[in-house]
């Protein structure tokens, strides 16, 4: 028998479906069943290395992380499309975990035929394979412009005959115009699959909501299954582009990291940790006033990029290259992950028009070629002896992934003229002399434990405890009989 499907439609972008669609994804999980996540095509460039029909590919972290909910293996049929923007008007098309060339150039609208039978094939296939799927959407399913060619919103749900909750965000106000006009603007077939709507991000007290709710009900045959309040502290990594800067720091801050906000920033996810940390205190820096008083104890990372040239040339136009040069060359730690790596090098050498030709900021003599083929891979290293601020690293075993197209290796011409680069991991990792200057392809470096006791000597809370503080909290304000009566 072919699994039940639950599915979270949203008012908007940012109404809350990644974080509902994984608080059901652990708690129908833990109610015994076997439960799968889906999400027919994801737009991100926060991406993870998973199981695909060919080895390894990439789908959107919100459905590694929905899987690791569901205590299953996350593979490419859990997102069958993943678009990762790289400029205003343009994305890299992945399908089934590879990267597309030929759907990449397709228009929008033409391109949602071609793909919608491998959509349909995944969605089909984890059907067969479990009890429950929990579907999420994307943006809105009333973007009347879009409905032609919808393959991620109403299309799946008709296709497996799902029961959906629509939610939305309260707290940017029009709540519930937001979900009303939502109902209306769609089919009258499409409006039967509504089994219940969720009021997302609410402060204060739920009374005074009275008689909105029972007001809608009656309008739209819909109710209100359940007000959850305001909570930004779950500790599951952030989605898509959505920055919070507020930390769980408590206590002292003992040091400040500041992570370049750039606008093709990618995997901003696998910073989450650092939020948890004791005395530790994360920022998003988008200009040179978010670095002023940076001290000797305080961090910038530069993070993974899905155009590094472009983010490069952002950061000089926002002069913050000289605040990053600057902290590094009297002694401060940077860190480059993946494309800041890149950054962080001499040059930028790209004869196949994958991302651009660029000076970089030469804090590291590297040199990195851009080639067609994109390098996926999990990976498993052992660093060697580490200097600086990462000292404490010395010798550990490390898992990551890895996802870039450029390949990087030591300047020659400048290490024959006295420039020195310290190799800490074969073809992964480097350092300056001083080990104040680091730069690593791996990403996930925050989220190997070891790596938090050794840098801070301290553990942040482990992703299975989330998972579970995310179902307990959804069981505590929508009642387990509405639940359950979603997969009757």
């Amino acid at each position: 028998m072919k699994a039940k499907c639950v599915m979270v439609l949203g008012t908007s972008s940012g109404a809350g479906k990644s974080w509902l669609t994984t608080a059901l994804c652990r708690w129908y999980a833990q109610q015994g069943y076997k439960v799968a996540p889906f999400k027919a095509q994801n737009m991100s460039n926060n991406a993870r290395v998973v199981a695909s029909h060919n080895g390894l590919g990439e789908i959107g972290s919100a459905q590694y992380f929905q899987a690791l909910a569901c205590y299953a293996e996350p593979d490419v049929r859990m997102n069958p499309l993943l678009l990762k923007p790289e400029a205003d008007t343009h994305s890299q098309v992945v399908l089934l975990g590879e990267v597309s060339d030929a759907l990449t150039q397709t228009p929008w609208r033409d391109r949602s035929e071609i793909v919608w039978p491998q959509i349909s094939a995944s969605l089909d296939s984890l059907r067969a394979d479990n009890d429950i799927v929990v579907i999420e959407g994307a943006g809105s399913p009333a973007e009347i412009n879009l409905m032609a060619s919808d393959i991620v919103n109403l299309r799946v749900a008709r296709h497996a005959d799902a029961r959906c909750l629509l939610i939305t965000d309260i707290d940017k106000g029009g709540a519930f115009a937001h979900l009303y006009g939502t109902w209306a603007l769609i089919s009258v077939e499409d409006r039967n699959r509504i089994h219940g709507f969720v009021l997302n991000k609410f402060r204060g007290d739920s009374s005074l909501l009275t008689p909105a709710p029972e007001i809608l009900e009656k309008m739209t045959g819909v109710p209100t299954v359940a007000v959850l309040p305001m909570w930004w502290q779950h500790g599951l990594p952030e989605e898509d582009g959505v920055f919070d800067d507020r930390s769980k720091a408590t206590g002292l801050i003992t040091r400040t990291v500041a992570v370049i906000a750039y606008p093709r920033i990618s995997n901003l996810d696998e910073f989450q940790p650092l939020k948890n940390v004791s005395g530790l205190r994360l920022i998003w820096a988008r200009s040179p006033s978010d670095l002023a008083g940076l001290g000797k104890e305080d961090w910038i990372i530069l993070p993974g990029s899905k155009n590094t040239s472009s983010d490069l040339s952002w950061l000089r136009s926002q002069k913050l290259d000289q605040c990053i040069c600057d902290h590094a060359n009297t002694g401060n730690f940077v860190l480059g992950i993946c494309g800041g790596l890149q950054i962080l090098g001499e040059a930028l050498i790209d004869s196949y028009g994958v991302d651009g030709n660029a000076a970089g900021l030469g804090l590291l003599s590297l040199v990195t070629t851009f080639e067609p083929n994109k390098t996926v891979k999990r990976t498993l290293a052992k660093l060697g002896q580490v200097r600086g601020a990462l000292s404490p690293l010395s010798g550990l075993e490390l898992s990551g992934y890895e996802i870039h197209h450029g390949q990087t290796t030591a300047h020659r011409d400048m290490l024959e003229n006295g420039k020195y680069i310290h190799e800490i991991a074969v073809n992964l990792a480097w350092q300056n002399n001083e080990g104040n200057v680091t730069g690593i392809y791996m990403h996930g470096l925050f989220e190997n434990q070891d790596v938090l006791k050794a840098l801070f000597g301290s553990q942040t809370i482990t992703l299975d405890s989330v998972f579970d503080g995310l179902a307990e909290f959804l069981s505590r304000h929508m009642s387990p009989i509405t639940l359950q009566k979603l997969i009757a």
